[in-house]
């Protein structure tokens, strides 16, 4: 009869046991939530690096379209003003230029602080990737003669 009373014993313990999770639902919950922490840095990594890809594509874009575009301004005899923030710059350029600039025809764009000449056309495309670039690009319908 013990034995019986043993064996019976011993079964209950292992449906009691079997019916609760028992300690293994703190690690499962742990476990559960290191791989949703986890997952949810890899997607914000994911988010940087592809904005991280694209700004640097924008850039490359604003570089070839500058040195495909820009205008020769070694022939420039005359200084052209505009300002640069709080400070005043100028390029040297010709008679023509300087009146397509003021016209609007024509803009002025900074890439590694240099300072280019462009079509406003071209300018317009930069401008969508880099405002920061067009440092001056006049508006056609709003034009003052200057010279």
């Amino acid at each position: 009869k013990q034995v019986n009373k043993a064996k019976l014993e011993k079964r209950k313990k292992r449906k009691k046991k079997k019916g609760k999770p028992g300690n293994t639902t703190p690690q499962v919950n742990r476990t559960r939530q290191e791989q949703l922490r986890k997952a949810k840095e890899n997607r914000e990594q994911n988010i940087k690096q592809n904005a991280q890809r694209q700004q640097a594509g924008a850039v490359a874009q604003v570089r070839q379209l500058v040195k495909d575009n820009r205008l020769d301004l070694k022939d420039g005899q005359e200084p052209y003003y505009f300002a640069l923030g709080k400070k005043i710059k100028k390029v040297w350029v010709d008679k023509e230029t300087a009146n397509k600039l003021s016209a609007g025809r024509l803009a002025v764009v900074r890439l590694d602080e240099v300072f280019d000449v462009v079509p406003a056309k071209v300018a317009k495309q930069i401008q969508t990737r880099s405002p920061e670039t067009v440092v001056l690009l006049h508006d056609p319908e709003n034009t003052d003669p200057v010279s």
